[in-house]
């Protein structure tokens, strides 16, 4: 069977990219035929310059981007890879009206913790389009009731973390070693890790924290920092997926402080490599990180209660040690064995008749 993948390179760094990749090498490796079509493509040298242009940026784009959805006439199954808003109508909806011109079967992979708001509120900008899919596929239960309360039946398929590439160790006393790995955009409020982090150097004097990633806050975070004044923090950069594993392992507590989210693979690394966790219960994070079991949730916007759970598992470390027992047993729910039939049943069409159940709400 022909897969056509239609989602980002890893040159763009982030969820979606990394995602495309695990499942293509899983698929060929149970004898699919993969065929990426990125919706980032090789721009001609001579237009590169247009980059620097937001609005331009995005008329370059396209104008590459539309015709490579030709390619899809060789697959059986058209992947696609969504999130929401603008992203949604640029990227994803060429690709289904192509896909579906062209009778091909349509997978649509939504990822999006925004998907509450998206369905609301834009319409016939997405409601019309969504019901041209055969399968709808979320990585969450969260998801998949977002899309219930819309009249569309998804099937939850979990995301992929390679276990195999992460060093699992069991930290038995624990370091004031941070380590967040989000990208630096508003929703994953960062900011708020580094107000909580000073909160944590206020007991812990030799902490430090690692920010891993990269985006448009990355300046007025790093003001931020100078201003709190706090030592210890290191700006890591864009990090390439091959070298997360080192920086896992040089740390022994994972942060998150996302507003808005759904299954972040971040959080999944964290628990292959042995790191507790404490995170915001914001989207699909509260079953994922469950509160004392797999992890240790606080309240979006709140660095100090951020700050406690951290001490907290600093000064508790047998605590902490089971708490990441539990989340490296959990993550193997999300490795490629255990999703793999579920991919193949949904590329035959064994998955659900069709995505649309009923009219979607307004």
């Amino acid at each position: 069977m022909k897969i056509a993948l239609v989602a980002p390179t890893l040159e763009v760094l982030g969820g979606h990219g990394i995602q495309a990749r695990a499942l293509s090498l899983g698929l060929r490796s149970e004898g699919y035929e993969v065929q990426l079509v990125p919706i980032n493509p090789h721009v001609p040298a001579g237009l590169r310059w247009l980059r620097r242009h937001r609005y331009a940026r995005t008329v370059v784009n396209q104008a590459c981007y539309l015709p490579t959805l030709l390619k899809v006439r060789q697959a059986d199954v058209v992947h696609i890879f969504s999130a929401s808003y603008w992203s949604f109508v640029l990227a994803p909806l060429p690709a289904i009206l192509v896909a579906h011109g062209l009778g091909k079967r349509v997978v649509l992979h939504y990822h999006s913790g925004e998907a509450a708001d998206h369905l609301a509120r834009w319409g016939p900008l997405v409601h019309p389009w969504l019901r041209l899919a055969d399968e709808i596929v979320v990585p969450s239960e969260y998801l998949q009731a977002v899309f219930a309360r819309h009249g569309y039946r998804a099937c939850v398929i979990h995301n992929i973390v390679d276990t195999s590439q992460f060093v699992y160790r069991e930290r038995r006393a624990l370091r004031p070693r941070l380590l967040s790995t989000r990208n630096l955009e508003p929703y994953y409020r960062v900011d708020n890790t580094l107000r909580a982090f000073v909160r944590v150097r206020e007991r812990y004097p030799d902490a430090t924290l690692s920010i891993a990633g990269s985006g448009s806050q990355e300046g007025p975070l790093r003001r931020l920092a100078a201003t709190l004044g706090a030592r210890g923090i290191q700006f890591v950069g864009r990090t390439e997926p091959e070298a997360m594993p080192r920086l896992h392992d040089e740390a022994d507590i994972f942060v998150n402080s996302s507003v808005v989210d759904n299954q972040p693979v971040s959080v999944l690394e964290a628990f292959a490599a042995g790191l507790p966790v404490v995170s915001t219960s914001t989207g699909d994070l509260a079953a994922l990180v469950r509160d004392g079991e797999t992890g240790v949730t606080v309240p979006p916007g709140d660095p100090d209660a951020m700050a406690s759970a951290v001490v907290r598992l600093l000064e508790n470390h047998a605590w902490a040690a089971g708490i990441s027992r539990r989340a490296r047993h959990e993550v193997e729910r999300y490795t490629w064995p255990h999703v793999r039939q579920e991919w193949g049943a949904v590329y035959a069409g064994n998955g659900h008749a069709r995505a649309a159940l009923s009219q979607p709400q307004a």
